[in-house]
């Protein structure tokens, strides 16, 4: 079992920056990535970025490219997702899920990714 919990998230204006953590217990030996995903009210689960848990290499939604950052820490027990110049229609819930299976690639399907945290409301005001 892999155990997940984020925190960061408030409430922002618009043009703002807020820093999201994941931190990772249990059997983190068996993680291949962890991904951000996020869900506004009434909308489908949407991926925003991925990381590979030991090589650190990244993947992100179209959506993120060029105003979020997902990293690391070098003891492999944190991921970041830190959000620049944030819009109103980033607003959601967001999760961190953790995806055991060396398939290879980073995924942005929510259904390959087993473990999931609670979420953290990230708010962002016009």
């Amino acid at each position: 079992q892999v155990q997940l919990v984020e925190s960061g998230g408030g409430l922002v204006q618009a043009g703002g920056s807020l820093r999201l953590s994941c931190a990772a217990s249990g059997r983190t030996f068996s993680i291949y990535a962890i991904g951000w995903f996020r869900q506004a009210p009434g909308k489908e689960r949407e991926f925003v970025a991925a990381i590979n848990w030991h090589s650190g290499s990244t993947y992100y939604a179209d959506s993120a490219k060029g105003r979020f950052t997902i990293s690391r820490d070098n003891a492999e027990t944190t991921v970041y997702l830190q959000m620049n110049s944030l819009k109103p229609e980033d607003t959601a819930v967001y999760y961190c899920a953790a995806d055991g299976d060396r398939r290879g690639y980073l995924s942005p399907r929510a259904d390959q990714y087993l473990y999931w945290g609670q979420g953290t409301q990230v708010t962002v005001s016009s």
